[in-house]
Parts: structure tokens; sequence; C-alpha cells
């Protein structure tokens, strides 16, 4: 059977991954039947993109087919298309022509001198392990807390120095002094009369710690004012009760109070200070006057006893 078969490749030089053409053309004689291979397979080193498209070349006398393949390559060098054979048949038997040996040329878009450079080997897989500042961890926390007790004896002992340097003053004389040094501070005018409120009335309570049994500054004003309504001959109770209301509500409510009231709280809270030790000191010049009238009254027994009894005693 006589078979003209030509193939041409466009582009005949193409890079990895670029399209290319491949057409197949088959001249057979009149009433022949021609059977193009199929297209390549997927993943082989050259495989089609599209199907294959056959088309009449339109010859007299003669069959002439062309089939035109859309390829693409994966691999660099001269590579086999990987078509098969195309069978032409007659009525007097048919004959196979071979496309093994249309081949693509795949050029390489690296650098000439990139066989020279040799790639880095690979990394060892990191192994999540303790940080570096693990091992120093116990030493900083050791640290941390002997830092923790140096500060807690200098707050401790150095309270201490300093309630022993106070107590050496009498109650009335550290409050006086306290009162003067807070009114020296200037905190009305500069407009902190929330603060002057605060100190002033702690002021009072210390007095009031130092002088009276139980009425410790650690109190509440609730509990504090519960302590003192047993002992209303020492402490205006009624007085003191509406003081600590309003300066608890400067202190923890941040009630506004004005220059005027911030000063009559002050001046309440240095009433009261005096009026307690006023009373204090009355109750202990009584005491003292009843210990004289006392002693005064057994020595007059003693002298006015018989001298029998007066020996005795």
């Amino acid at each position: 059977i006589p078979v003209q078969l030509g193939v041409t490749v466009e582009p005949d030089t193409v890079t990895v991954g670029q399209p290319f053409l491949v057409s197949v053309r088959v001249r057979a004689p009149q009433g022949a039947t021609i059977e193009f291979p199929a297209a390549p397979d997927s993943g082989s080193p050259v495989e089609a993109l599209d199907s294959r498209q056959i088309k009449d070349a339109g010859g007299q006398g003669t069959v002439d087919q062309v089939a035109v393949y859309r390829l693409v390559a994966w691999e660099v060098d001269s590579l086999r298309l990987g078509l098969g054979d195309v069978v032409v048949k007659t009525s007097a038997g048919e004959r196979r022509v071979s496309l093994a040996t249309s081949r693509v040329f795949v050029a390489s878009v690296l650098p000439a001198d990139s066989a020279l450079r040799v790639p880095k080997p690979a990394r060892d897989i990191l192994v999540a392990g303790p940080p570096w500042w693990w091992p120093w961890l116990p030493i900083l926390l050791a640290i941390l807390a002997l830092i923790g007790l140096l500060y807690w004896l200098w707050r401790r002992f150095g309270r201490r120095r300093a309630g022993e340097g106070e107590a050496e003053l009498p109650p009335i004389q550290y409050a006086e002094r306290e009162f003067d040094r807070i009114e020296a501070l200037g905190l009305v005018e500069a407009g902190e009369r929330g603060r002057f409120v605060a100190l002033m009335v702690e002021v009072l309570r210390d007095y009031l710690a130092r002088r009276v049994p139980d009425a410790d500054a650690s109190l509440t004003s609730t509990e504090l004012l519960a302590r003192l309504r047993g002992r209303p001959s020492v402490v205006p109770v009624d007085r003191l009760a509406p003081l600590l209301a309003e300066s608890d509500l400067v202190k923890f409510a941040r009630r506004a109070v004005s220059a005027e009231r911030a000063r009559a709280i002050g001046g309440d809270a240095r009433a009261i200070v005096r009026d307690v030790e006023a009373k204090r000191a009355a109750e202990e010049a009584a005491a003292a006057a009843a210990l004289a009238a006392s002693e005064a009254a057994a020595r007059v027994r003693r002298r006015s006893a018989p001298p029998r009894e007066r020996n005795a005693a």
C-alpha cells in the first residue's frame, strides 16, 4: 500500500511546560481508511493538553488527512513524542507506519554553570526542646524569693522602728504634729481636697488607736463605732460617726468635696482629738484626786485611832 507520511513539530525546541503542536499528515490511495494513534498518556514525559484533531487536507484521487496534537513536555532533553503507529487499511490489507522516531528537543532554562553548583545538604528535623532559659529558671526564682524576703523584712522592721520612734511621743503631741504637717502641705489650695480629708481623718484614727483600748486602726468605720458606743464619756460618737461616714465617701466613692468643707472636716477631726484628750485628762485628774483623798482619809483615820490600833496598823 503506497503511503506518504510527514511529521512537523512547531516549535521544534521548547522549554519545560511550554505547549507545542505536532502535525501528522498521511496520504493514502483512494478508498483507504487512516487510523491515527491516540494522544500520549498523562504522567509520561510528554503528555497531551487537548484531544487530537483530525482534518481533511483535500487531496484529489487520494485520501489526505492531518492529525494535530497539542502536547507539553516535562523533562529536559530530546524526548520521544510517545505516539503510536498510524494504521492505513484498504481492501487489500493494512499497513502500519511507525512514529517512534519523532522527537522534540526540550531546552533547559538554567544558567550554563548550574552543573557546578552543589546544593546544600538537607537540614535535620528540628526537635522541640526546652527554651534556652529553662536551666536558669530555678536560680531566677531563688533570686526573686530572696529579694521578696529582704523587702518584707525591711518593711516589717522599718515600720517597727518608725512605730517605736513615734511611740515615744504622747498621743496628743503626735496628733498635733501630724495635723500641723498635713496642713502645711497646702493640699486644699492645690486642689487635692480628698487627700487632705483622708489624711486628717487617718491621724484621728491613729490617735484613737493609741489612746482608746480596742480602737485599732485596722478596724473599719462601722467596727470602730460599734466598739466606741459603749464609751460615750470618752469619745463623742455622735460627732465621730458622721465624720467617718463622710470621709469614707470621699476616700472610696470619690465624692467631691469643696475647699470649705474639707477644712471643716479637718477642723472637726482636730476638735475631736482635743475633746477626747481633755476628757482623758479630766478622768486622770479625777482619779488622781480620788486617790489623794483616799490616802488623806486613811492618814486621818490612823492618827485618830488609839495607840494600840495605831501600832498595829
